[in-house]
């Protein structure tokens, strides 16, 4: 696994998260609809008698037991990629390293905030990834 590969796991986690979030709000408003109600009177004795909801509500607790593993695995992932990053000598290289794998910031804005054009940051970047020493036992999603 290269640097690059390693620092850029944290932003497609959370893109992931993202996604389980969309899921879960896609899953809140299913809950909140309202089917229509049946007036017919029939005895079904192998009919569920559960609320159309309540599985829904199920699958959204699923999905919230997996976001939350998955928020849980990004906070050890960050807290690690920092450690990481903050072994890197030089303050531009370590600059650009925080605020491109833990603030997930474009190039152009980088250059805003450090000063420079999007050449030196770029330039400061790979400099940066040849200084970083991945861990032993890197965490991997």
């Amino acid at each position: 696994m290269t640097a690059k590969e390693y620092l850029n796991q944290a932003y497609r986690l959370e893109h992931f998260i993202r996604l389980e979030k969309e899921e879960i709000e896609y899953w809140q408003e299913i809950a909140c609809s309202v089917s229509s109600p049946g007036f017919e009177e029939h005895f079904n004795a192998t009919r569920n008698t559960e609320a159309p909801f309540v599985k829904t509500i199920y699958k959204i607790m699923e999905y919230q037991d997996e976001l939350n593993k998955k928020l849980n695995k990004l906070i050890k992932l960050k807290e690690e990629i920092k450690q990481v990053i903050d072994a890197v000598e030089d303050n531009d290289e370590r600059a650009v390293l925080q605020y491109r794998y833990l603030k997930n910031y474009s190039w152009a804005r980088i250059g805003d905030l450090l000063v420079a054009d999007e050449r030196t940051v770029r330039r400061w970047h790979n400099k940066a990834l040849a200084h970083v020493v991945i861990p032993d036992n890197p965490t991997i999603i």
